[in-house]
């Protein structure tokens, strides 16, 4: 028995005969009656007993249409459900995006993709991109924003921002007077870094062991307006991104460009390669794409 059967079935006793249920169903009257006979030979019992021209439901017909009206219901709105999704009526994508990428970015880009997907809500998890990662591989968000380069075999990306680091230190500090710092003359400073889930924490500390010193960290947090903040009141030196030193009260703390290295600051839209991808996470790939690419 499949749903054609119980649909014809219901045809059948709503017009009270299989003509007029075949026209309603759109085929002819021997492929409703030939469909009927199939079902009850594969259920060995009759649906129908048949008396010249009338005809009634037999105990199986009318267990049959017992559950005829919810079933059919649920098939309906199973149906209507799956036709919002495939052409993006409805739909959730799960996102993470990094604290500093978020405010920075996305406003202006989620506002766009919910004007043209109405339907689609979006839920984001903040965290570092480090977390995005780790999150995007075990398979509980969609699609995130990381940091360049990526360490991974199963995630693919694109980027959508180059920027690179600066040296943020307080406005008083002698290094403020200065055109650029060399990451070597920051071998006596106090560090003041994002937490260890944020792959800035990492790279830092790297690009600091290779210019031949291991960074002296007095705090660590996840949010780069306290950081900004702790800054300016002379508690350590930080480096932001300078899209993000912009944003920065420069009464309190001045950027200066960081050279040799110079520490490039990459994101990229990324998701799990080889993975379902919901027909709501594939269109958000594809906008931030054409965003991006046209910005």
């Amino acid at each position: 028995m499949d749903i054609h059967h119980i649909k014809q079935i219901s045809e059948i006793m709503r017009w009270n005969s299989f003509t007029k249920a075949a026209e309603a169903l759109h085929v002819t009257q021997p492929t409703i009656s030939k469909a009927i006979k199939n079902l009850e030979n594969e259920l060995n019992t009759e649906v129908f007993i048949r008396e010249g021209n009338q005809f009634k439901l037999t105990e199986a017909g009318e267990t049959i249409m017992k559950y005829a009206a919810p079933i059919l219901q649920l098939f309906d709105q199973l149906s209507a459900e799956l036709d919002d999704l495939a052409y993006l009526n409805k739909g959730t994508i799960r996102i993470g995006m990094p604290p500093m990428a978020g405010p920075s970015f996305f406003p202006g880009v989620i506002k766009a993709f919910q004007e043209r997907y109405p339907g689609i809500s979006v839920s984001l998890v903040e965290d570092g991109a480090r977390m995005v990662k780790e999150y995007l591989e075990g398979g509980s968000l969609d699609v995130g924003v990381i940091l360049l380069p990526v360490e991974s075999r199963i995630i693919d990306s694109f980027p959508i921002v180059e920027d690179r680091l600066k040296v943020i230190v307080p406005a008083a500090h002698p290094l403020a007077k200065q055109p650029q710092i060399s990451l070597r003359e920051l071998s006596e400073e106090r560090f003041i870094l994002f937490s260890s889930g944020f792959a800035l924490h990492d790279r830092i500390i790297n690009e600091c062991r290779n210019a031949g010193f291991e960074p002296r960290i007095v705090y660590e947090s996840s949010q780069w307006d306290f950081i900004g903040e702790m800054v300016g009141a002379d508690l350590g030196i930080a480096m932001l991104p300078d899209t993000i030193c912009r944003a920065l009260d420069s009464t309190k703390v001045l950027a200066v460009p960081l050279i040799d290295p110079v520490i490039p600051w990459q994101l990229a839209i990324a998701w799990k390669r080889d993975c379902y991808l919901s027909r709501a996470a594939q269109a958000w790939i594809a906008f931030t794409r054409e965003i991006f690419k046209a910005t």
